[in-house]
């Protein structure tokens, strides 16, 4: 079929149809016109890609059941979806933005001090692997020492990390 006889299908079919498809729409979608015109628009594109199966005089109770058939799949796609947050119950993006990075800061602020009270080596093995990143090798090549040397400082620093920031009343066991 020509893209102009498809054409001409279509609108012939919208005239004789589309009144009585939407106004059934309308009444599954509880009178939301905008989505009511989304499931018509939709159920036309599916006759006119169905268009040789079709005859315009006798469409209607396919047009209806494939109508019907995406109104119920929209209202369970949109009972799946969680209920959206009213914009006034949301919380501000920047207050939201402040408090996280005032955390950041109090637990960086609490983190620098609770190292302050370990011995120099654990401190530089934490450093080297949690902070800075580097493996076991990389950090054992850059302090100097074996890296069963770097691993036991870092196995003994958090041990004592934890039990510095037990007494501070940071964490608790």
């Amino acid at each position: 079929m020509d893209p102009v006889s498809g054409s001409e299908f279509l609108g012939a079919l919208y005239a004789r149809h589309g009144r009585a498809v939407l106004g059934r729409v309308l009444s599954l979608t509880g009178g939301d016109y905008q989505r009511a015109e989304d499931i018509t628009q939709e159920t036309f594109l599916r006759a006119w890609q169905h268009r040789d199966a079709l005859d315009t005089e006798r469409a209607a109770p396919w047009l209806h059941t494939v109508a019907h058939n995406l109104a119920v799949s929209a209202y369970r796609r949109a009972r799946a979806r969680p209920a959206e947050t009213p914009l006034a119950d949301a919380p501000e993006p920047a207050a939201e933005a402040e408090s996280a990075e005032l955390d950041r800061m109090l637990e960086r602020w609490q983190m620098l001090d609770a190292l302050q009270g370990l011995s120099p080596d654990h401190r530089e093995a934490l450093v080297e692997v949690y902070y800075l990143r580097r493996t076991v090798a990389e950090a054992a090549e850059h302090l100097g020492v074996p890296p069963g040397t770097v691993k036991s400082r870092c196995y003994y620093g958090l041990r004592a990390l934890r039990s510095v920031l037990e007494e501070k009343g940071v964490t608790s066991r």
